[in-house]
């Protein structure tokens, strides 16, 4: 599976790392080195990640800074949001055109990456209406993602009693995607957080009129905004 990786792929992936909303960021004094972490998120191992992050930094597209991390240089992050924007536009065209569900489009997206020509990119995106969120809420436009960063927060942050608006949700997990749909805790959805035990790991939130047990990783995946 390592081998099918291609190099954009890794781009996107350090590009989900390199922002403050990252479904991965690094707590202080604990954070795994960067193969690590990007071989978890794609499943490889830390020595094939190694090996590609050897490649991207021989390339030009990433370099590393004064800990030695790995910084997308201005190449490899106009690379990687290329490549974020192409999978948010066909997601949209899998779940508006295809009539796929919208955890469904993100694994697709994933294998029909490469399929598509930049200028059919353009036509599709056109021809949708030029949509400005991919299903799970993220913008299309990486500039506007960023730039919204600042504005949201993670499930895991709040204060109980404390009313939100669901914006985006973490979709580098599969398993966990369907679970936020399943639960209906999906974009647009306004909940109230119950209870935090951020110690062990659970939360409980509010939807309608029901309940729902959330564990820390979905709270760290679900970036609301707050009320008010």
């Amino acid at each position: 599976m390592a081998q099918g990786h291609s190099i954009d792929e890794y781009l996107e992936t350090i590009y989900f790392l390199a922002f403050p909303i990252g479904e991965y960021t690094p707590k202080a004094g604990g954070a795994l080195p960067l193969a690590s972490r990007v071989a978890e998120m794609l499943r490889v191992s830390r020595a094939s990640a190694g090996e590609m992050l050897k490649r991207l930094e021989a390339e030009g597209l990433i370099e590393r800074g004064e800990h030695k991390e790995a910084l997308l240089t201005a190449t490899g992050r106009e690379r990687a949001e290329r490549v974020v924007r192409r999978h948010r536009i066909i997601e949209r065209l899998l779940t508006d055109f295809m009539g796929y569900t919208a955890a469904e489009a993100h694994v697709h997206a994933d294998e029909l990456g490469d399929t598509f020509t930049d200028e059919m990119i353009e036509r599709i995106d056109v021809r949708l209406g030029e949509p400005e969120r991919c299903p799970h809420g993220w913008p299309v436009d990486p500039a506007v993602e960023q730039a919204e960063n600042h504005e949201l927060a993670p499930l895991s942050e709040l204060e109980p009693g404390a009313r939100a608006t669901i914006v985006r949700l973490a979709e580098h997990d599969g398993d966990l995607l369907h679970w936020f749909y399943d639960q209906g805790l999906e974009p647009g959805a306004e909940i109230r957080l119950e209870s935090a035990e951020p110690a062990a790991g659970q939360f409980t939130v509010r939807l309608n009129s029901s309940t729902r047990a959330v564990g820390e990783r979905a709270a760290a995946g679900l970036f609301v905004r707050r009320a008010g």
